[in-house]
């Protein structure tokens, strides 16, 4: 990739020039998760075609009828939140349009939710009506033979006889096969030191250094590209940057945050502990199908010692750590809630289907059931969920930790309290409860005499109470006896009760309906000898069990198209979070079943051992380079006619800046900046001593940056982050000019750009073209060509000040050369 020529002489233009203002699609899986639900709960009885009933003449079942709108004009209207009756309507901003009818008005989390929908374009895939989906798999006869639900059969490898010196796997060959099926050729190797390039960022997050290359490229000197290739691959799956670089894919798509999320957005100071669990697990190359019954019911497992027991524990933070609402109306509702995320979490992680879709209604589109839904809410509500927050005004629903075995030396952040002050905490709430019973008796009398009882006991006193009981509750759940700080963790144990849930009608607490769904799984996937549930446990393991059987047709599928997405810029299902009938079919069919056999059958479940195979492959190897021929015949190079450009990740590109300028910490901090502050509101986190403006401040690697929802560090708000509410297995990639005005004026930036000159200086002296030609080998593994190096000097001419060479650094990391990769 060659650099513009408007590079090196006004740098603002260089960075406005280089952007395009094309954004990709709004996912609906925020309209699947956070608006639809609401439609169905609140709207549906009145303005649906399944009701029978648009009052006011308006439907709210279909993107058309929400566009169209009713009587009074367009119900939504994309883009302005502000001109959108809907929003109008629950905000109850208008006496005579108040929506629901004779009900409160939404929590302000819902409206804020609709606002933020609808400012982001309104994304809506009711393209039909509720009551002509016919020719959706919904039903178990018919979902049963849709694709994604049948097992993996082992297809016929083919073999080519046009091309047959290119394939050097299985996976060539599918990929051929296809290519030759459209008249099409792969393209030609890229050059090693293109390759290399490729290979370290795709399995590290981070470039090749100057002598990682050299070494690289003497062994394809001496050896070969296929032994250089395949060296170096075991090396970067065996280096910790690894798990570094493919934990954070798993973050994504396990929602992690270190915050609450909603109207009362508060910390979640263990947070960081599931994060570094997942870091080893990667690095460790722990079999898949362990890592997801470590997340599910790793306090179920067995384990050796305290510390086996300990990262058990800390796995299960897996179902803790998504978005809660403190302030629900009420306990119930809130566990409802949480029951409900941990369904959509783990069915959308694993298997790419939204079983969280069926609530309020059977699923739309696929299979599932409300029997199937709330056989699943059966086991989440018979465990118990421990995230961790304090009671106060802000945060009705405090939730507890896990403590974790004292026998260990982990790091912990909690004060010690003095002996004596923990026996005064008790006795503090002893009092309390003795101060309520005796206000209690006194108000029953005082209603018995025909007084006034809130002389004695109010409702404001009630809360106050528990907000004081809770408090203290909090603060003595973190240390021991001694008031010696203890260690905890968030996750999840057995509950209290194991009971079976009734399905709700339209998911609705107050409407159960007789009968009670046996604890389960959807009914669509068959298994031949599935694991059954006993009565006295929740059924998390035996949900582990389920999802990892031989038979099951989406675990491996999803975990195999998840790794290729990765590797080759798309899955082979491009709908990474939904293989349904929503989603898009696989555009290689035969390879994403034999890829997932592979994956269960040869690797043992082992990503690494996936990893290598693809990465081997001379799929993997293929030029970037445009070809006209091609794209005419396969414009979104589906058929994989060669390897597709990418743009860095945010966290890519913050890890390459700090990488080439020399100031990069490998070392993995302890615990988070969230970690080492406490529980605390994140509104308050700006007035918080010792963190940083924006949460940004350290050289560790990006995967260690706060992770608070709805408030990131810049660099990772600007470039696209996972939305940490949802499960993410695709992330957006946006180029807009605020990434542009972060390169030239964030202070990171500039300082790494000082750094990298420096180091330009060390490598290079005071010759200004031996200067530039160092800082392109070190921003971007090559040396300039000969019409880069005319460039340079003509910057360096109209640029003679003594920070000529800190500016040209710093053009150099903002080029669109340095933030893609070929």
């Amino acid at each position: 990739m060659k650099l513009r020529r408007t590079i090196f002489f006004v740098f603002p233009v260089l960075l406005i020039t280089d952007l395009s203002l094309a954004v990709e699609s709004t996912d609906t899986a925020f309209f699947e998760s956070k608006i639809r639900p609401v439609l169905v709960e609140n709207c549906y009885k009145c303005h649906s075609v399944e009701s029978g009933k648009s009052k006011g003449g308006l439907l709210l079942d279909t993107q058309a009828g929400t566009l169209q709108g009713g009587d009074n004009g367009p119900a939504v209207v994309p883009g302005k939140p502000d001109e959108s009756l809907l929003v109008a309507a629950i905000s109850h901003a208008q006496p005579d349009l108040e929506m629901p009818p004779k009900k409160a008005r939404l929590p302000d989390g819902v409206i804020a939710d609709f606002k933020r929908w609808i400012e982001s374009g309104a994304a809506d895939p009711r393209t039909e009506s509720t009551g002509s989906l016919s020719h959706a798999p919904t039903d178990l006869e018919s979902g049963r033979k849709f694709w994604a639900f049948q097992k993996p059969q082992p297809p016929p490898v083919p073999k080519s006889d046009k091309n047959a010196p290119w394939p050097k796997s299985d996976t060539d060959q599918f990929i051929l096969a296809s290519l030759e099926k459209k008249d099409l050729t792969p393209s030609p190797d890229a050059a090693p030191a293109v390759l290399l390039r490729r290979l370290h960022f795709d399995l590290t997050g981070l470039p090749p250094s100057q002598e990682e290359q050299s070494a690289f490229l003497k062994r394809v000197d001496e050896s070969g590209i296929d032994a250089a290739l395949a060296e170096r691959t075991d090396q970067l799956l065996a280096s910790k940057s690894f798990g570094e670089r493919w934990g954070r894919h798993w973050l994504d798509v396990a929602r992690f945050a270190e915050s609450s999320g909603k109207e009362s957005n508060f910390t979640f100071p263990e947070a960081w502990r599931y994060r570094d669990y997942v870091i080893d697990a990667f690095n460790r190359d722990i079999p898949f199908d362990q890592f997801i019954a470590e997340q599910l019911a790793g306090d179920l497992l067995p384990a050796k010692d305290d510390a086996e027991r300990a990262r058990l524990l800390i796995a299960t933070g897996y179902l803790a750590i998504g978005p809660i609402s403190l302030n629900a109306m009420s306990k119930e509702q809130s566990l409802a809630d949480v029951a409900d995320e941990q369904i959509n979490a783990s069915t959308q992680a694993f298997m790419a289907t939204t079983v969280a879709c069926a609530r309020c209604h059977d699923h739309k589109f696929d299979p599932v059931s409300m029997e199937d839904y709330y056989a699943m809410v059966g086991i989440f509500r018979s465990s118990k969920t421990y995230y961790g927050t304090a009671v106060g005004p802000d945060n009705q629903l405090g939730g507890d930790l896990i403590h974790l075995p004292d026998s260990l030396d982990l790091p912990v952040f909690y004060k010690a309290i003095k002996p004596e002050k923990v026996a005064e905490l008790k006795q503090e709430k002893i009092d309390l409860i003795e101060k309520e019973n005796e206000a209690r008796k006194k108000a029953e009398q005082a209603v018995k005499e025909g007084k006034d009882p809130s002389e004695f006991f109010s409702l404001q006193m009630a809360i106050a109470g528990l907000w004081r009981k809770g408090a203290i509750d909090g603060q003595l759940s973190l240390v021991g006896e001694e008031g010696n700080p203890n260690t905890m963790c968030m996750g999840v144990t057995e509950g209290e009760e194991i009971k079976n849930s009734p399905v709700y009608e339209r998911g609705e607490l107050a409407t159960p309906l007789e009968s009670e769904v046996p604890r389960g799984f959807p009914e669509v996937v068959q298994l031949s000898d599935p694991p059954e549930i006993p009565d006295d446990e929740s059924g998390r393991l035996q949900y582990a069990e389920w999802l990892t059987h031989p038979d099951h047709p989406l675990t491996a599928r999803v975990l195999a198209n998840r790794v290729w997405k990765h590797l080759f810029r798309t899955g082979i299902v491009r709908t990474t979070d939904n293989f349904g009938f929503n989603g898009e079919r696989p555009s290689h069919p035969d390879l994403l079943d034999h890829l997932a056999l592979q994956l269960v059958t040869e690797h043992k479940w082992s990503v690494k051992g996936l990893i290598r195979e693809l990465v081997l492959s001379r799929s993997y190897r293929q030029s970037s380079d445009f070809r006209e021929s091609a794209f005419l015949k396969d414009p979104e190079n589906r058929l994989l006619w060669r390897m597709s450009k990418r743009r860095l990740d945010a966290e890519e590109i913050r890890d390459a800046i700090l990488f080439v300028s020399g100031d990069i910490n490998l070392t993995r901090p302890v615990a988070s900046i969230i970690g080492r502050t406490g529980d605390r509101n994140a509104a308050l986190l700006p007035f918080a001593k010792n963190i940083p403006a924006d949460l940004d401040g350290s050289v560790h690697r990006s995967v260690y940056l706060p992770v608070v929802r709805d408030r990131l560090p810049d660099v990772l708000e600007l470039f696209d982050f996972a939305e940490s509410s949802l499960v993410t297995g695709d992330r957006e990639t946006t180029n807009v000019p605020m990434q542009a005005l972060y390169f030239m004026n964030s202070d990171f930036v500039e300082e790494r750009s000082t750094s990298f000159a420096q180091r330009v200086k060390s490598d290079a002296g005071s010759e200004r073209e031996a200067q530039f030609k160092a800082a392109f080998q070190r921003c971007f593994n090559r040396r300039p060509d000969s019409e880069e190096i005319v460039l340079a000097t003509e910057f360096f001419s109209n640029e003679p000040g003594p920070d000529s060479l800190k500016r040209y650094c710093q053009a150099l990391l903002s080029t669109a050369t340095f933030r893609n990769l070929d």
